[in-house]
């Protein structure tokens, strides 16, 4: 039989990065302290298609690797991302109900964009609504970098109320639009760290700021199963 406090575990559904996996993803997340990991319940889901092309993790992590979507050279224009927002609610359904949603890089713009489509009645219509999610070098669909998917176009058309935590690297190549993503939020809540593309380590500071969060995501009723 679960203890309360098992029973008071966010659940939380954890999206890798570009040509990445969720094993790798699992891998990364594992490096933060035990004290905030042992309140998380984390399911770790690969993305639905595997790596078209090669990964930047090659010869540091195994594979496989995948990715949740495909685009063009330059990401204005996307295949399959009405594919993998299906596969991701058919994964909901079955296996959730899950509170939030953690996701990192590629996986982290999914994200950020999930609780404004699901608002729209455009995508996960058919699981209950996200309550909070977690943004690791982040970007916005329609941002600087990136197009913007015919499904994803009216996800940010209004501040989203769903409490959000941004990780933001000071040399991420994404920073920008990890920091512009901030205004798409009413309430975000920030971590700043000094490294680049990664899920950092996290110093007392940042952990405090991650464990203020979930405790604010612990006052929200959870999902039951």
């Amino acid at each position: 039989m679960e203890s309360h406090q098992d029973q008071k575990k966010p659940r939380i559904l954890c999206l890798h990065g570009f040509r990445t996996s969720a094993e790798i993803l699992r891998k990364l997340v594992g490096r933060w302290p035990q004290t905030l990991l042992e309140t998380l319940d984390l399911d770790f889901l690969d993305g639905p298609y595997p790596a078209l092309g090669k990964s930047d993790v090659e010869g540091i992590y195994d594979p496989p690797y995948y990715e949740w979507f495909q685009a063009n050279q330059d990401f204005t224009e996307f295949q399959h991302f009405e594919e993998c927002l299906d596969y991701l609610e058919d994964y909901m359904i079955k296996h959730g109900p899950f509170d939030g949603v953690l996701g990192f890089s590629q996986g982290a713009i999914l994200s950020a964009a999930l609780p404004g489509m699901q608002t729209e009645g455009v995508a996960l219509s058919k699981v209950p609504k996200i309550k909070f999610v977690i943004i690791i070098s982040g970007a916005k669909f329609g941002g600087s970098k990136f197009g913007m998917p015919k499904l994803a176009a009216t996800a940010f058309s209004t501040p989203l109320k769903c409490p959000s935590l941004h990780i933001i690297g000071e040399m991420d190549f994404l920073r920008e639009e990890g920091t512009a993503l901030l205004e798409s939020f009413l309430d975000p809540q920030v971590i700043h760290h000094p490294k680049g593309h990664t899920v950092p380590r996290l110093d007392e500071d940042n952990l405090e700021t991650f464990c203020g969060f979930i405790k604010k995501t612990r006052e929200l009723p959870l999902h039951e199963d």
